[in-house]
């Protein structure tokens, strides 16, 4: 079979498509047949090896030689004590407690990291859900329950995490505002964004406005700064990053006195999957995706993502998978 392989950290030009032995399932793993497979930013700091948190799998040289946390696909075959699955079954999820593995025409997992896929789901939506909407979900459900009216404003909105927190935010009738550069202000606002801030010319912790909630995938600033932008009893989550924010966040968020909560958001894989499949059929969320690459163009689907100028998610598919791919 074909995969998206790398052999050293570095740029893009890191990856190679190659011929690798097709992975055999063990007794508790499915091998599905990848039908897309969507990058997140982890996937780009695993290429580069930088921050050097995610050397854990291979200080010196990668340890996952090939990357792709989030899958959608078909389920091949399925080993002897698989029983929630069957061959044929179109399912999703996020294999970061797996083996990754996703850019290449076949991977293996565990079961307990997939769900069934709804037939109205494409596989390229399917495939950008399992990462950014799981946080996004966990933002929302899992800390400071929102009122109708409270105010939350999403920094990095127009990424994949910030494109399903406005959609779903909007459902539970919230005051959305995002926060990302001004060429994405029209598509957030088409999301359900309320107000819109450049934060090329404006930062959103000194405007004097104060919010019931701050998700936060791109913070660069000091906790007094967000305590300060937080309304009292208000929360705020930190989802990505630079490496002093997110060691702040996590050491010393939690110690800040008041009421005011500061924290970094613990990725649970895989929870709240079931949820988001309802939103999804009852047209309540829609996964938003930027463009769709062929493996063998997978450096360019990298550097894109690298680049920052993504809105929503970018999707890999394998090259057989091009002409029926949406």
């Amino acid at each position: 079979m074909k995969g998206l392989v790398y052999h050293k950290y570095g740029t893009p030009d890191e990856l190679q498509v190659e011929s690798v032995n097709k992975p055999v399932p063990k007794e508790n793993e499915i091998l599905i047949r990848t039908r897309a497979s969507g990058l997140n930013s982890w996937d780009w700091d695993l290429l580069r090896g930088r921050p050097w948190i995610v050397r854990m799998w291979g200080v010196f040289s990668p340890g996952l030689n090939i990357l792709g946390a989030d899958v959608a696909g078909t389920v091949e075959a399925v080993g002897s004590k698989v029983s929630r699955f069957a061959p044929g079954d179109d399912v999703y999820g996020d294999l970061s407690q797996n083996k990754w593995g996703g850019l290449a025409e076949y991977t293996c997992s565990k079961e307990n990291a997939l769900i069934k896929k709804p037939p109205e789901m494409s596989f390229t939506e399917a495939a950008v859900v399992s990462q950014a909407g799981v946080m996004a979900m966990q933002c929302l459900f899992d800390h400071k329950q929102l009122q109708p009216g409270d105010s939350l404003v999403i920094n990095g909105a127009g990424g994949g995490v910030g494109t399903f927190a406005i959609q779903i935010a909007k459902t539970m009738g919230v005051e959305i505002t995002a926060v990302d550069k001004a060429s994405k202000h029209e598509q957030l606002k088409a999301l359900g964004a309320d107000h819109v801030i450049d934060y090329q010319t404006t930062d959103y912790t000194s405007t004097g406005v104060q919010y019931d909630m701050i998700i936060d995938v791109v913070a660069n600033r000091s906790l007094k700064q967000y305590k300060k932008a937080l309304k009292e009893n208000g929360q705020f989550l930190l989802v990505g990053g630079t490496g002093s924010a997110i060691l702040q966040a996590m050491f010393l968020g939690p110690l800040m006195p008041g009421k005011k909560k500061l924290g970094i958001l613990a990725h649970d894989p895989n929870k709240h999957l079931d949820r988001f499949n309802d939103l999804y059929e009852r047209g309540l969320v829609k996964p938003v995706i930027d463009q769709v690459y062929s493996l063998k163009d997978g450096k360019k689907a990298f550097q894109k993502l690298g680049d920052g100028d993504v809105f929503g998610k970018v999707v890999i598919i394998p090259d057989d998978e091009v002409e029926t791919a949406p």
